[in-house]
């Protein structure tokens, strides 16, 4: 009998649990492979950069495998998925991790750039829910976490799109979680605060700004499979920011959020520190335009 104010959800014991994780190639989704196989899980990994998520398997070891990915192609999704089941036969977990973080001026932002954010950040949510919670609604049991952002709760300068795309992240990882309630199957949305990675690389972190690393994120994933709570903010005391918000009058927050520099995202981004990760951005880009590829 479970406790009565546990979770109501069929157990997953990690050991032996198949566990798909998409942006698996570098920073959190890396870490979220690693934990997951440390818990004796086979993680299989998928990322549109092959190379990449193939040495990031073959130095996990023999727990893992690599998988070509574009999230945002539903028939690439598809083949995903279809080569995981095929191969082990289910798909315990899903990571939803893929995302892309331009950032800049609203108004300047390209709009196919703009597109490209919410095909990751939310489109790829969507293929990934759709594609795997029907096989997870038959077996009875299941867990889907998606890396959304606590710019889901706080709107940041220099990111509006991004914001966007995190807002609605956590808006859809809520309604589908309690769509499914009844089914055996969780949904939960793990929420960082800036992490070192390459997202953020050209921000100064600190000063303020609760930062963390990816390790603490994959943790945090890892854990969500036992708990299945609805949202995991990273750290957790950030989770406090939505009564915070709305207990503090709007001049006293913007205050506060002007002494730690809210806006560094635009007065303070170094350019070429962050060029290596622009670039990978643009070239998910460019690929898109010239394949014509659009959400959905």
């Amino acid at each position: 009998m479970r406790p009565l104010f546990g979770n109501r959800y069929p157990a997953i014991p990690l050991n032996g649990a198949i566990v798909a994780i998409t942006g698996a190639g570098r920073g959190i989704g890396r870490a979220t492979a690693e934990a997951f196989a440390a818990q004796g899980a086979t993680v299989c990994l998928g990322d549109l950069d092959t190379s990449v998520v193939e040495k990031a398997a073959k130095e996990i070891g023999d727990k893992a495998r690599a998988y070509p990915l574009d999230v945002t192609v539903r028939a690439s999704f598809a083949a995903f998925t279809d080569a995981v089941t095929e191969e082990f036969g289910r798909i315990d977990v899903l990571v939803n991790n893929a995302g892309v973080m331009p950032l800049g001026d609203f108004v300047e932002e390209p709009d196919a750039l703009s597109r490209t954010t919410l095909d990751v950040n939310v489109w790829g949510l969507i293929h990934g829910m759709r594609l795997v919670l029907p096989g997870m609604i038959a077996a009875g049991r299941g867990h889907v976490v998606n890396i959304a952002s606590m710019a889901g709760k706080i709107p940041i300068p220099g990111m509006a799109v991004y914001n966007a795309s995190k807002f609605a992240a956590v808006g859809l990882t809520a309604a589908v979680r309690r769509e499914y309630a009844g089914a055996g199957v969780s949904v939960s949305a793990v929420l960082p605060s800036a992490v070192r990675t390459g997202l953020a690389s050209g921000v100064p972190l600190g000063g303020g700004l609760p930062t963390v690393d990816p390790e603490d994120i994959a943790r945090a994933v890892v854990d969500s499979c036992r708990t299945r709570r609805a949202e995991i903010p990273v750290p957790r005391y950030v989770g406090g920011w939505d009564l915070l918000d709305a207990l503090t009058p709007e001049r006293v927050m913007s205050f506060a959020r002007s002494l730690i520099g809210d806006n560094r995202a635009l007065t303070s981004l170094d350019p070429e520190a962050r060029s290596d990760y622009t670039r990978r951005v643009a070239d998910q880009v460019t690929r898109r335009t010239s394949w014509g590829v659009g959400g959905g």
